[in-house]
């Protein structure tokens, strides 16, 4: 059987092929991160045992059981909020799931809202029944997509991160974050530049031309006619930088 794929439409008409991650990917993922948050929170029961063994050698008498309160709720807090913590700060990846080559990404191909990623993990408690995730593995295995509850609600896909048209996603939306342009424009530039070597130099100075003309405002049609290729490029990967690039 074809390896599922996630067909992201490009704006230039250029359509791009995410693979979908498989429940084998999706388990070696969430394994991976099970036994992390399971020794961060292992840990700091530790860490809050040994600080009232030193509190009590210090004061010459039992402590109360304040100081593993304490670490016992802020050990379930990792535990339980670890994944929606994890992948709003990572931008729809964990360390499971680098570690799997994997990543989290919306319908479209773009890299997912924090609303869409507590959705998701909102409905890990669906998909976590009746035991080891049996239901969201279900759905993983008899969905098109490969996707659990939690991506349906939300939006979202699990794609294989190996392949360049992936990092090519995950550049374009970090761009996004520091570009005051909008996201079609941005993947207008990003289009152009990766097909820069394949073009001729005539067309690709003209489109050059014409995308900086409508994108930059520093940018003088008149003034900066005669400019040649390198400068013309060199200006948009700068416009595609952002600001302080």
């Amino acid at each position: 059987m074809a390896e599922e794929e996630l067909i992201v439409k490009g704006l230039t008409g250029v359509d791009i092929s995410l693979r979908i991650a498989g429940p084998g990917t999706r388990s070696y993922a969430f394994v991976t991160d099970w036994l992390l948050r399971t020794l961060l929170a292992l840990g700091l029961l530790l860490a809050g045992a040994l600080l009232r063994l030193v509190l009590a050698l210090r004061t010459h008498r039992a402590p109360g059981n304040g100081v593993m309160i304490a670490a016992g709720i802020v050990a379930i807090a990792i535990y339980v909020l670890y994944h929606p913590v994890v992948e709003v700060a990572m931008r729809g990846r964990t360390p499971g799931l680098r570690k799997a080559g994997a990543r989290i990404v919306t319908v479209e191909g773009a890299t997912p809202g924090t609303g869409a990623l507590l959705i998701r993990n909102l409905f890990r408690l669906i998909d976590s029944l009746p035991v080891c995730y049996m239901v969201g593995l279900a759905c993983c295995l008899f969905t098109k997509q490969r996707v659990r509850l939690g991506d349906m609600v939300a939006g979202t896909v699990l794609v294989v991160e190996e392949s360049d048209p992936v990092r090519s996603l995950g550049r374009l939306s970090a761009q996004m974050q520091r570009s005051a342009l909008s996201l079609e424009a941005l993947q207008l530039i990003h289009d152009l530049l990766e097909r820069w070597p394949s073009l001729e130099d005539a067309g690709r100075r003209q489109l050059a031309r014409a995308l900086l003309a409508k994108l930059d405002p520093g940018f003088d049609p008149r003034r900066d006619d005669a400019a040649n290729g390198p400068a013309l490029k060199a200006r948009l990967e700068a416009l595609l930088a952002g600001p302080g690039h």
